[in-house]
């Protein structure tokens, strides 16, 4: 009895907006979808039967579809997990290789002028609460001189190293294999600290660490999704995997922590997350995302056991006060992430970077072995050339 009640209304409703429709001087057939009169008759009925927002809906759809944009509210269907269609509508070029972008000189003089800063940033880690301002203005342009712009220029400004083809993605070995060396190697040269001062030193503000640790994660996104210089796919898995290997380092360092102390720290934590970032920064656009995460596996877990267990039973780490441990969160990750870059760079992936055909990591066989040689080379020639000037520098 309800169905045919509810279908005797909708038939008397229909039946009004006929004979509306033709006492306004038209009959239903010469009434037009666009025409205002029978929107406006259309309302006025769907106020009376309760349908006066599904007809709102219906004439908005319409002037979507008028306008282009009727997928944003009914998206074209495609397939849950493939990615054919979706790749179709990207606007990120696939294949865009080392093409030169669409910005001016200016912009990217500043975006090597902050990679340069955020060098000796880290370097100033090791020689933290002992090193005179004075010497220190002084040590900063030799230092950026002869050391820093060295190794810059070899890796990825057409130097011996870049046209070898060894793989340094975003800095994992000029800017963070660089300055934990070369800090390490000052702060041997400074001399360490007062004892009161070493064996007291407790982290003085977790929650302000905790906000730079997440600035700094945020922003690595930019360091490492900038370096392609456009808006391409290398620059989109770039992003992907340094978050992908920041959270794996952050996971398993927490993890060591919880295991062999009994309890998690939030400075380990953050420690965890920094290697991985460092590891990633070498491969960030040349590996897969599983590669990410096996790397930050290994950046939780190598440089947790560097500083927790070498470090204690070293007399050269004991003598030399690194006050920040950059030689365990930048010198060993960041050789890390070059190494294993050399293991695990994508064939595909290195042809949009690398300048020398063919490259690939070890693990993809061919001349990976000999990819893996470079890494561990061009690492090598940092660690000596920063070990040499900066000890050079320190006591000239």
């Amino acid at each position: 009895a309800q169905r045919h009640s509810g279908a005797a209304m909708a038939e008397q409703g229909r039946q009004r907006m006929a004979d509306d429709r033709c006492n306004a001087g038209g009959t239903a057939e010469h009434a037009r979808p666009g025409d205002p009169l029978r929107q406006h008759r259309e309302e006025e009925v769907g106020r009376e039967r309760g349908l006066h927002g599904a007809l709102r809906l219906r004439r908005r759809v319409a002037l979507l579809g008028h306008l282009g944009l009727q997928h944003v509210l009914r998206p074209p269907a495609a397939p849950l997990l493939g990615q054919g269609p979706a790749g179709a509508r990207a606007e990120v070029p696939p294949h865009a290789g080392r093409a030169a972008g669409n910005y001016p000189m200016a912009t990217m003089v500043y975006f090597q002028c902050v990679f340069a800063a955020i060098t000796l940033i880290l370097l100033a880690g090791s020689l933290l609460g002992r090193m005179n301002i004075r010497a220190w203005m002084i040590f900063v342009p030799l230092w950026l001189t002869f050391s820093y712009t060295i190794g810059a220029f070899s890796l990825w400004g057409g130097g011996f190293l870049f046209q070898w083809g060894v793989m340094d993605y975003s800095g994992g070995y000029v800017i963070h294999l660089s300055s934990g060396i070369a800090g390490f190697t000052a702060a041997y040269w400074v001399g360490p600290r007062s004892t009161k001062d070493r064996e007291r030193f407790p982290p003085n503000n977790v929650l302000l660490m905790l906000a730079g640790a997440g600035i700094l994660w945020m922003g690595w996104a930019g360091f490492n999704g900038g370096d392609p210089y456009a808006a391409n796919l290398d620059s989109s898995i770039a992003v992907l995997n340094t978050n992908i290997c920041a959270a794996t380092s952050l996971l398993v360092w927490t993890s060591l922590d919880v295991i062999f102390f009994k309890k998690p720290s939030v400075i380990g934590a953050v420690q965890g997350m920094i290697t991985g970032l460092v590891c990633i920064t070498p491969g960030a656009g040349l590996v897969q995302g599983w590669a990410a995460i096996v790397m930050g596996i290994l950046s939780g877990s190598i440089p947790w056991f560097t500083m927790m267990v070498v470090h204690k039973r070293s007399k050269l780490l004991q003598r030399v006060d690194d006050t920040l441990g950059v030689f365990h969160t930048h010198a060993v990750a960041g050789f890390l992430g070059g190494v294993t870059t050399g293991l695990f760079a994508e064939p595909t992936l290195c042809s949009m970077f690398v300048p020398v055909t063919n490259s690939r990591g070890a693990f993809y066989g061919g001349s990976g072995g000999m990819q893996l040689l470079k890494q561990v080379v061009g690492a090598l020639f940092i660690v000596g050339w920063n070990v040499v000037v900066t000890s050079i520098i320190c006591l000239v």
